[in-house]
């Protein structure tokens, strides 16, 4: 998921307090920040993750804003241990999301879900993430798009990136047409959706989806 920030901006040098975290947030988008995972485990000692994540970000089309989601509001549990003390959240609160993730094969025309999550399986809520942003004195604009990171529940099912589903390539994903992944290949296609629902009221983001395309050769840059 992604939140957009909205609201009057903090001055830099002056973090946002928790208490009025929920003040600067617009709303949210579904949101998939591409990250190629061997890429990223071969880069990430000892500078970290830079290309493996650099390359693409995709959005669903409609931002859902935190009014709208209210009905939606559900309480998280009780952290232990106690977050220190500007991280305590009054409301410690998120939202009742149903997440789904499809990968439609290269040269299928059929899509399969892979994932069922939730945004209520977050440790942190938002208001806790943008005071956690922000601690250090971080200015925050109107548009700025903060990620919340990978959204994974309890269950395998639930787990919300294809490292995570596989073991981090040693299990593979069995898809209906008889192939199968443990990574993403050339041509595949992800889809993601994601709705709230309650009472005869359901509220959708739209489709956030993108795929996979062969890199160029490298001769080409010589």
């Amino acid at each position: 998921m992604g939140t957009f920030i909205g609201g009057k901006l903090n001055k830099q040098g002056h973090p946002i307090h928790i208490k009025n975290a929920e003040n600067h947030i617009f709303g949210f988008v579904l949101l998939n920040d591409w990250s190629a995972r061997d890429i990223q485990a071969w880069e990430y000692v000892p500078l970290g993750p830079f290309n493996a994540k650099n390359f693409s970000s995709v959005i669903s089309p409609w931002i859902v804003t935190v009014d709208a989601l209210e009905p939606f509001r559900v309480n998280l549990p009780t952290q232990d241990p106690e977050p220190l003390p500007y991280l305590r959240d009054p409301k410690l609160s998120s939202f009742d999301i149903n997440l789904e993730v499809l990968i439609q094969p290269a040269g299928s025309n059929k899509a399969e879900t892979i994932v069922q999550s939730n945004f209520r399986h977050l440790y942190w809520s938002i208001a806790q993430q943008l005071a956690h942003h922000t601690v250090t004195g971080c200015n925050m604009n109107p548009g700025d798009l903060l990620g919340t990171g990978t959204i994974s529940g309890p269950e395998k099912q639930s787990y919300g990136s294809l490292l995570e589903l596989s073991w981090g390539g040693k299990e593979s994903i069995k898809l209906s047409n008889g192939e199968e992944r443990t990574f993403l290949k050339d041509g595949d296609v992800v889809i993601m959706r994601g709705y709230a629902e309650k009472q005869g009221v359901r509220i959708g983001f739209g489709e956030c989806r993108s795929g996979v395309k062969p890199a160029l050769p490298l001769s080409e840059f010589q």
